[in-house]
């Protein structure tokens, strides 16, 4: 258990561009797991550690989350480096399902950005405590002093400084250590020597002043540390074990500075990690039985106990699927049987690794608070393994749903295999990505959180499959509706030797509000056989699939038999069914068919000074604004808006709010579409048809 008391299951997060992967390069480097530093974007040919995969070296982000460990003055560290783009949050989203504390991180200059708002709202989802760092204190227009007020008004931190920095901007050269009081310089060709001095003379009163501020906030969380406030002797250890305290239970948010590019202060950091970030004992978790109607059971970070373990992350490589896991209770083994709970199928545990960036490192076992992964494994993300007859299940993790599609189409027939590969492949691995056969268009349809998102995925197919692919918008679904009443009087005749085929079917369609189709027997006298109204019926129904004015299934119809004829001899279900598709044919283009399209109810959440622009954005694209409401700084603008104007929104949205609102839609109800676009579409579809022949 001492062990385990000296494990941190830590995740980065950040906004886009903030130094997650440097200062997890800076860790790595300090903590003696890489002998050298290598920078994001591969400018040195390299590329950081974290970034693996060979888009992210070219982008110079992170795409997948990785995950490593390393140890730091006696404790062991469990890392996962996250993405900070929007269209990846599934990636920051699953890390900290699985992570005990977390770091988030700041830039000095940017402050509290989108994404950081995004992260911040994970966090509080997972109940993570973290501590924050202020990265990229060395650029012009660095202040942290700033941040840490907009830590404290836009997420509502109690955040508190543990350092203050020596000089800013170019002028940075070390830190003050509130606690010890000591001024830190780190020096030697990439800061490996920390030299402790005393604090700079122009400086002593605003560390003092800081100080005073430190201990007042930490004072709240020990009594002990109070009195010895009061009798003026507060030692390093109580002031540690109170921020502690204030970290852990999420009600105190202590502040580091410096710059990871620069080798400053990430030291101090890792101190910080093992001084105030959880244990996984320090972790209430708990597990859903199953057996009790899903009564939730506390876990115990025991590694005698039977095994509850979280597949949180999935990988496919060229020898099998990766799962990484995330153990909450109990001990895996090399060769020891497991219980998938969501099948009940006994796994027996192969090979059991612990991951470092791409590299893996084999284990014999594995206890309760590590992350593990598990080779050649069938199964799902978020899937629980147990052990013990135990039929538990973790709590799932939140998935946003996709909002952006793509049409995808393969080159050849061997990019057509590949390309089936890749999107099982894909599907399994990320829950935001989605796949599915459109049934009306033909289209392979892909959606994601993002033109990013889906953009690097295609890239993918091309790089890890050979996929040859191109993409394309997907077609809306449009249907046709009829607009008035159409009589039909249609006789079906055909002689073909022997018996023929007769058929009279005399009756009218008229536009339904009720139901996309409604039929209606008004025979009177027999004049139709009653074993012929079924085939009557289908007929009509046949020709709901393809209407008549663009090929588009019909909807909102009403049809009406009331008269017909019918012959001895030759009537029959089929020449009955032949009449009623010949009557469709004849009422259905004086009934003066329209398009319809599918509308789409959205809603947008942002901050209020964005309002006009968020309203402006729906406007222009003929939607109806239903309602605006506002909660604090924030807005919720709820819209009716055609499917058709909506690909691309999400880009365009997150360009006009700084990426800091975001929407959600559903489909809503079919509307008539204007008859100036009406004309736009026909001229379009008829185009791709005579395209189409001529190929």
């Amino acid at each position: 258990m001492d062990e385990i008391r000296k494990l941190r299951n830590i995740g980065i997060s950040a906004h886009i561009d903030s130094g997650k992967t440097t200062l997890t390069e800076r860790i790595l480097y300090f903590t003696k797991r890489i002998f050298a530093i290598h920078e994001v974007k591969g400018k040195d040919g390299v590329g950081a550690t974290m970034d693996s995969m060979e888009l992210e070296k070219e982008r110079g982000i992170t795409i997948a989350s990785a995950a490593t460990h390393c140890e730091w003055k006696g404790h062991r560290i469990n890392i996962i480096d996250t993405p900070g783009h929007v269209d990846f949050t599934i990636e920051v989203e699953r890390a900290l399902r699985v992570m005990d504390g977390a770091v988030l991180i700041l830039c000095s200059v940017g402050g509290v950005q989108s994404q950081s708002i995004t992260v911040d709202r994970q966090m509080k989802r997972y109940e993570v405590p973290r501590i924050a760092f202020i990265n990229k204190c060395d650029r012009a227009g660095a202040d942290p002093y700033k941040v840490v007020d907009q830590l404290r008004e836009k997420l509502g931190h109690n955040a508190v400084f543990m350092q203050i920095p020596i000089g800013l901007e170019s002028e940075l050269s070390g830190i003050v250590d509130l606690v010890s009081m000591k001024a830190l310089y780190f020096e030697g060709p990439n800061g490996d020597e920390v030299r402790t001095g005393e604090i700079p003379p122009s400086m002593v009163d605003e560390a003092m002043l800081k100080r005073e501020e430190l201990l007042d906030a930490a004072s709240m969380f020990s009594d002990d540390l109070m009195e010895a406030i009061l009798e003026e002797n507060p030692t390093p250890d109580l002031i540690h074990e109170a921020v502690r305290n204030g970290t852990v239970s999420r009600h105190l948010t202590p502040v580091f500075l410096g710059s990871a590019y620069k080798n400053i202060g990430v030291q101090a950091v890792l101190d910080g990690i093992n001084r105030y970030l959880p244990s996984p004992p320090d972790v209430k978790n708990a597990a859903l039985d199953i057996d009790r109607d899903e009564a939730e059971v506390p876990l115990e970070t025991d590694p005698d106990k039977p095994v509850v373990a979280l597949a949180f992350k999935l990988e496919v490589t060229p020898y099998g699927q990766l799962t990484y896991l995330r153990i909450y209770q109990g001990s895996i083994g090399k060769g020891d049987d497991i219980t998938l709970t969501r099948t009940g199928r006994k796994i027996k545990v192969g090979r059991l690794v612990r991951m470092h960036a791409e590299q893996m490192e084999d284990l014999t076992s594995a206890k309760a608070g590590d992350i593990v992964a598990l080779f050649g494994v069938d199964c799902y993300s978020g899937d629980t393994f147990t052990s013990g007859g135990l039929n538990y299940t973790m709590s799932s993790m939140f998935v946003p749903e996709p909002v952006i599609s793509l049409s995808i189409s393969p080159e050849d027939n061997k990019s057509q295999t590949n390309m089936s590969k890749a999107l099982n492949r894909f599907v399994r691995e990320d829950p935001t990505f989605r796949s599915y056969v459109d049934q009306e268009s033909g289209e392979t349809i892909i959606s994601g959180m993002g033109e990013l998102h889906l953009e690097v995925y295609v890239e993918r197919m091309k790089r890890e499959f050979s996929a040859r692919v191109t993409t394309g918008m997907p077609q809306v679904a449009y249907r046709e509706a009829i607009t008035r009443r159409a009589d039909f009087d249609y006789t079906h005749k055909k002689q073909t030797g022997g018996s023929g085929q007769f058929g009279r079917v005399t009756g009218f369609m008229e536009p339904s509000e009720e139901s996309a189709y409604e039929f209606v027997n008004q025979i009177k006298g027999g004049v139709i056989p009653t074993e012929y109204i079924p085939a009557v019926d289908k007929g009509f129904q046949s020709c709901l699939n393809k209407g008549a004015a663009l090929g588009f299934p019909v909807v909102g119809m009403k049809v009406t038999i009331n008269d017909g004829k019918s012959h001895s001899v030759d009537s029959s279900e089929l020449a009955f069914t032949q009449a009623a598709i010949g009557a469709f044919k004849q009422a259905y283009i004086k009934a003066r068919p329209v398009i319809l399209e599918p509308v789409m109810k959205v809603s947008v959440e942002g901050p209020s000074e964005f309002q006009g622009s968020i309203m402006g954005s729906i406007n222009q694209r003929r939607g109806l604004i239903t309602s605006s409401t506002e909660d604090g700084d924030f807005t919720t603008i709820d819209a009716e808006v055609p499917l058709a104007e909506m690909f691309g929104y999400a880009t365009v949205l997150r360009s006009l709010t700084q990426g800091r609102a975001e929407f959600t839609m559903e489909f809503l109800k079919y509307s008539r579409v204007p008859r100036s676009l009406s004309e736009e579409l026909k001229a379009n579809l008829r185009g791709k048809s005579r395209g189409e022949k001529k190929s």
